[in-house]
């Protein structure tokens, strides 16, 4: 049929239109399908919709079309909200052990492959697969693409009007994601939902983004671009300030790489970022190294870092060619601050388009952190990216999809 997608398995519920559901899930991406899963094989008469065409997008893409589906060291300290203990209810019910299982189940591979960050061995479409047999298990009834027009209370539950027609349920659950990555379907879809039922909003800005500078500030390095190491970066935040050890990638517009994508989720519009280009080397080291050195500023410099991008720190300095000897101790001292604490400003992110999610959402204090559910409308659940829980890069924000699907499927 035109406008359906039929799941290897009949299913329960009729495919007519008018046919009541337990619960409607909007939002065909990992949240929504384990969620769909779930509540299918507890007995419940699921309907799934997604506007795209296409299945779990994000899946898909995710760690190079390998998927980092999860973090074996999930803590909720690996979240951003405006309630940090917000998640904490979900991730104990339903983690990392958890979703390893599935994957077991299904005998897909998968490895470890830096700080606990677990990838799939083969392709991310085996995952896909999974997840899509536990919805034939669960005999959900699976309609995409199908785009929701409207919704509207009916007690005791919801209508939804859909490109085949309207639908009633008795629960709704909105797994719709954030904005980031609008080439593979994001939209706004979910705010609007919350918003017409008079749940807030936290304001929703990209996360897990790199970040732009003024093309005139950046000139000195922009010729860098795929110059690569490792740095400490800070940077300040509402709640105090956030560091992070990781990976740091010049580009010809900016910054990039784990280290700024991390440092993205926290960084607020007119702060700096702190960047630690010295690394172990004390500032007593620093000087000391100019005793009998004949070594240029920059060729010292480029004992510790990238020398293209010594050369470019050296060169703002207007003693790239000096020798290291002929500096004085407070000379250099005033260098080792300066790359030490490396301070940048950056002038916005890349938007949406670069973004890997979306930080903020629907506010966690109009929520049940047991259910997903709205506290003042029974009934209608938010689930995944579009509840204002962010993760750090890693596999944390997949973690955060799974374990409040299962929060909300044991609800429903």
């Amino acid at each position: 049929m035109s406008g359906s997608l039929t799941f290897p398995r009949p299913s329960r519920a009729a495919s007519s239109p008018s046919s009541p559901f337990d619960a409607v899930i909007i939002g065909a991406g990992a949240a929504g399908l384990l969620c769909a899963a779930l509540a299918g094989q507890r007995g419940r008469r699921v309907l799934l919709l997604d506007h795209w065409p296409k299945v779990a997008e994000k899946i898909r893409i995710s760690g190079g079309g390998r998927c980092n589906f999860t973090n074996l060291h999930t803590r909720a300290e690996n979240f951003v909200s405006g309630n940090p203990h917000f998640c904490k209810s979900a991730l104990s019910r339903y983690g990392p052990q958890d979703i390893i299982a599935l994957l077991c189940k299904h005998r897909i591979g998968f490895h470890e492959k830096h700080k606990g960050q677990l990838f799939c061995d083969d392709s991310a479409e085996q995952l896909i697969t999974a997840l899509r047999e536990e919805c034939a298990a669960g005999e959900v009834t699976h309609w995409q693409p199908c785009a929701v027009e409207a919704v509207e209370s009916a007690a005791p539950g919801f209508r939804v009007r859909t490109a085949k027609g309207w639908v009633s349920t008795r629960a709704l659950v909105v797994a719709t994601g954030g904005l980031s990555i609008p080439q593979i379907g994001a939209s706004p879809l979910g705010y609007r939902l919350a918003e017409q039922f008079g749940l807030p909003i936290v304001p929703p800005r990209p996360a897990l983004v790199p970040l732009a500078f003024d093309p005139a500030l950046w000139a000195p390095f922009a010729d860098l671009s795929g110059v690569s190491l490792e740095v400490d970066i800070q940077t300040e935040y509402a709640q105090g300030t956030v560091s992070f050890r990781e990976d740091l990638l010049l580009t010809h517009r900016g910054l990039s790489g784990p280290a700024i994508l991390q440092a993205s989720t926290y960084w607020q519009p007119g702060k700096a970022l702190l960047i630690n280009l010295m690394g172990e080397v004390t500032q007593a080291q620093w000087i000391q190294s100019k005793q009998g050195n004949r070594r240029t500023l920059a060729g010292e410099l480029g004992q510790y870092l990238p020398q293209r991008l010594a050369q470019a720190l050296c060169a703002q300095t207007g003693g790239a060619d000096r020798r290291m000897a002929d500096f004085s101790d407070k000379a250099l001292r005033t260098l080792w601050q300066q790359w030490h604490a490396w301070a940048i400003h950056p002038s916005g992110t890349l938007g949406w388009r670069k973004a890997e999610v979306t930080a903020g959402g629907v506010d966690t204090e109009a929520l049940s952190s047991a259910t997903l559910m709205a506290r003042n409308v029974p009934g209608l659940h938010f689930i995944g990216e579009v509840v204002d829980v962010t993760g750090w890069l890693g596999g944390y924000n997949f973690q955060w999809a799974w374990s409040s699907a299962a929060a909300c499927a044991q609800a429903l």
